[in-house]
């Protein structure tokens, strides 16, 4: 059996890359693979995809973005506008929620 690792980022969030050859680059996650343990976000990771002609596709040489670890990246809390790492608060009701270490402002809506 495989085991899928909970990441601690969403589709959505804005992220800071702490390494690679796109280090300090932000933007927003596209897409979590958590399977992987990887994550797509926009404009970092930029690679060239050689395509054929299809129906709907024109052959030649486009850019994409390509999955990095979900490791390389660090949450940037919308309030205080700061790279940090997220603490999981458990609610009364029982209901969790992931809130910035800095200035303990929720990150889910």
């Amino acid at each position: 059996m495989i085991e899928v690792a909970k990441l601690h980022v969403k589709k959505g969030d804005k992220v800071l890359v702490l390494s690679g050859k796109d280090k300090g680059k932000e933007g927003k996650v596209i897409s979590a693979l958590p399977a992987e343990g990887k994550v797509i976000v926009e404009g970092v990771n930029i690679v060239k995809k050689h395509t054929r002609a299809q129906q709907r596709v024109q052959a030649g040489i486009h850019e994409q973005e390509a999955p990095i670890y979900s490791d390389k990246v660090m949450v940037v809390c919308p309030s205080c506008k700061k790279a940090s790492r997220i603490k999981k608060n458990v609610a009364a009701d029982g209901s969790r929620n992931r809130a910035c270490r800095k200035c303990g402002e929720s990150l889910d809506k």
